[in-house]
């Protein structure tokens, strides 16, 4: 009796089923907790999910307009009148339908982590009090997927408008501007910014990331213009194409004047290492995307070039971001026991 007894817990259940729940508690701990319980880290990473998802989508919705796949799937919400999934269309291919369709599947994990980064954030309370700074930015992402859920059906339902094309790639670019500045925002303080680098070298690299956008909406203008605007019969906008190519080529070499003024200026200053870091690094990205383009120009516009080019581009703006961003930092709000973001690299050097 004494040993049947032993092996009961309370309320007379076994031990071992006992242990059995707790193991399972934990094991569903280990996926709910980053989300329900989320820390610094865990938040991060969760953010960092949300930039690589929102650069696959803009960078497989590109893949679907230059194989002219725009109208494989003629409809919206479903892909034809009579089919929700994919299926044969009068004028598309097989191919392109399932291309498609194919990056129409692709929404539904970037609506899970959006959700997930969303609810992380309102869960996140550090020293007690939720981060509101933090809720903002990942609220960008769900709504942003709305957003161009219905956007994307209009431009299906008008046949790839350019004007529209345009402005779901634009769309899509502020959705992982603000994925990039929650990743970054999710290690730092919330007390005010403070610069790290001399004005005039911060307002620079501004004018860096204006121009960078400026590149990308010139590029949707250069791509809706071209022989690579979705399909055959789509609509193009009526400008001459050798004129927006040469205005899309002189906006690269403006970027690449800034970074050229912002790596010199960085070097000769007191600019943290990391900063100087960001220019080299900037400099390299927009000369390697400068060889790029006149490579596609010159070879008669490839659509796989194109979508390298494209995708590059998509890379060049997460980078002028987060060098923007480098160039200031955010210290923690009197009380609230946070640290700014350097403040344990600091401690480290110093200590060495």
């Amino acid at each position: 009796m004494a040993g049947t007894a032993a092996g009961r817990g309370s309320g007379g259940v076994p031990r071992a089923s006992i242990e059995r729940m707790s193991d399972d508690r934990s094991w569903v701990a280990r996926f709910t907790d980053p989300v329900l319980h989320p820390t610094r880290s865990s938040l991060r990473v969760l953010a960092l999910a949300a930039v690589v998802a929102n650069a696959v989508i803009v960078s497989t919705g590109e893949a679907v307009r230059l194989s002219s796949s725009g109208l494989g799937c003629p409809d919206w919400p479903k892909c034809t009148n009579a089919s929700l999934v994919a299926a044969r269309s009068a004028g598309q291919t097989t191919l392109n339908t399932w291309i498609e369709f194919g990056n129409r599947l692709l929404n539904f994990p970037l609506v899970a982590v959006a959700g997930l980064v969303f609810i992380a954030a309102w869960q996140y309370r550090p020293h007690g009090r939720r981060r509101r700074d933090l809720v903002w930015l990942a609220a960008a992402q769900p709504a942003g997927v709305i957003v161009q859920a219905v956007v994307g059906g209009i431009l299906v339902l008008t046949k790839l408008n350019p004007a529209l094309v345009s402005v779901h790639f634009l769309l899509s670019s502020s959705v992982l501007a603000a994925a990039v500045v929650l990743h970054v925002r999710c290690a730092e303080g919330d007390g005010p910014a403070r610069p790290v680098v001399r004005t005039d070298l911060r307002v620079l690299t501004a004018l860096l990331a204006g121009a960078v956008l400026a590149m990308l909406a010139a590029g949707t203008v250069v791509t809706g213009t071209g022989p690579l605007a979705g399909n055959a019969t789509a609509s193009r906008y009526h400008l001459p194409l050798e004129g927006v190519t040469q205005l899309h080529a002189d906006v690269g070499w403006f970027l690449g004047a800034i970074a050229v003024a912002l790596v010199i200026g960085l070097r000769f200053s007191d600019a943290p290492p990391r900063v100087v870091r960001y220019g080299w690094v900037m400099l390299g990205a927009i000369g390697i995307q400068g060889v790029i383009g006149y490579a596609q120009y010159f070879s008669h516009l490839p659509a796989g070039l194109v979508w390298v080019h494209v995708t590059t581009s998509m890379v060049i703006w997460i980078l002028v971001l987060r060098f923007f961003l480098a160039t200031r930092e955010r210290a923690a709000l009197p009380g609230s026991g946070l640290a700014p973001a350097g403040a344990a690299v600091a401690e480290t050097a110093t200590a060495s």
